[in-house]
């Protein structure tokens, strides 16, 4: 089983929809800094419980994604899974009801990950394939933020 699976979702025909997935198309650019940690970095799209399977196959998920909570535009937000499940204020994308589901789904198989999501606050949701100017400036810091939750995660295991 391996430690990590970083799981960026969103729909990139959709603005700041697609952090999640322009995230983790930025981790791949660093995949030889990588290379040796015990870490994956999935393409997520607009997720759907049909991959809860592949949660099955790690101890840790990371997600990357939008999180509305009426806050400034590139707001970033580090939610354990409890905050998840207890704050019914704090939304996420459409995508937290099937990730929960799916983190459900991979339990009744016979194991549960645990599950943390660093998300940012978007500024728009529309049509277009680029990041808002707000969230294209939030970019570097939401993934120093992220390198830091993984280099937690994975200990001292971490290159990057």
């Amino acid at each position: 089983m391996k430690k990590l699976l970083v799981l960026g979702v969103g729909n990139i025909l959709m603005q700041d929809e697609g952090i999640g997935v322009h995230a983790i198309n930025e981790f791949w650019k660093e995949k030889e800094d990588w290379k040796n940690a015990d870490v994956d970095f999935i393409d997520g799209g607009t997720f759907t419980q049909d991959i809860f399977y592949l949660f099955e196959a790690y101890e840790n998920i990371l997600v990357l994604d939008i999180v509305r909570a009426n806050q400034a535009p590139g707001t970033i937000f580090c939610l354990e899974e409890d905050q998840l499940r207890k704050d019914k204020k704090q939304m996420l994308s459409l995508h937290d009801i099937d990730l929960l589901d799916s983190l459900g789904m991979a339990e009744m198989r016979g194991h549960r990950p645990y599950l943390r999501v660093v998300g940012i606050e978007p500024a728009t949701i529309d049509w277009g394939t680029e990041l808002t100017p707000p969230l294209a400036a939030a970019l570097p810091d939401y993934l120093k933020i992220v390198r830091k939750h993984i280099n937690e995660i994975l200990g001292s295991s971490a290159t990057a």
